[in-house]
């Protein structure tokens, strides 16, 4: 997963960005909102840990923006106010979840983990694109009532350019969803699975963005 941490005390954050980055996500960290906001008009993330106390504003403020943006990146709060009615608020804000420091690392990515899960099942139902059929809870595709098969690695790289919808998704995101099968990936590997999905569902669906990503051209 390709993770935007906002978090302004370096302490704290270079050991989760470590720890995360071990368990093979890519972890952008950056310490005030108005940088995380530019990575965020750049690139496209799984999910967002947000500190509240940062240097140029409170967390909240960025939370809200987001959901009135109708950005659904599901968003955890790391933060020291521990209050019921502090955490209430963040949840109302639309956070998806809230930790308070200290926290424990793995706890952290567990969190993380449900809160992505979450995030899939909400994409659950039916999805139709173009004259194809498909199901993210089933893992299917069909075309005209007739299977089209994906390979594990093919519909790792293709989900996740569909939980993006049409934005771009750098080559580095792609490949980090391939690295759940703990192995080394290939230099060309990406770009074999892209041609092999572009044979199996339509040469033009997957868009290559040079410089930039790929994005589905729905």
């Amino acid at each position: 997963m390709r993770i935007l941490l906002i978090e302004d005390e370096a302490a704290l954050a270079r050991p989760l960005k470590e720890h995360l980055e071990a368990d093979h996500h890519i972890v952008e960290w950056f310490p005030t909102l108005d940088e995380a906001q530019s990575a965020i008009s750049a690139n496209a993330y799984d999910v967002i840990l947000l500190d509240l106390q940062l240097p140029d504003g409170d967390g909240l403020d960025f939370l809200s923006a987001a959901r009135t943006a109708q950005d659904n990146t599901p968003i955890i709060i790391l933060t020291a106010r521990d209050k019921v009615t502090e955490r209430i608020e963040g949840l109302k804000r639309g956070a998806d979840d809230y930790i308070v420091k200290p926290f424990d690392l793995d706890e952290v990515t567990a969190r993380i983990h449900s809160v992505c899960r979450r995030s899939t099942a909400d994409l659950s139902q039916t999805i139709t694109l173009r004259d194809m059929s498909i199901s993210l809870i089933d893992q299917s595709i069909t075309r005209a009532g007739e299977p089209i098969r994906l390979t594990a690695k093919e519909w790792q790289v293709f989900e996740t350019l569909m939980r993006r919808k049409s934005k771009i998704v750098p080559k580095d995101s792609l490949e980090a969803a391939l690295y759940a099968y703990d192995e080394d990936v290939e230099s060309n590997a990406l770009e074999a699975h892209i041609s092999r999905l572009r044979a199996k569902l339509g040469k033009d669906l997957i868009k290559t963005h040079r410089g930039l990503g790929y994005r589905l051209e729905p």
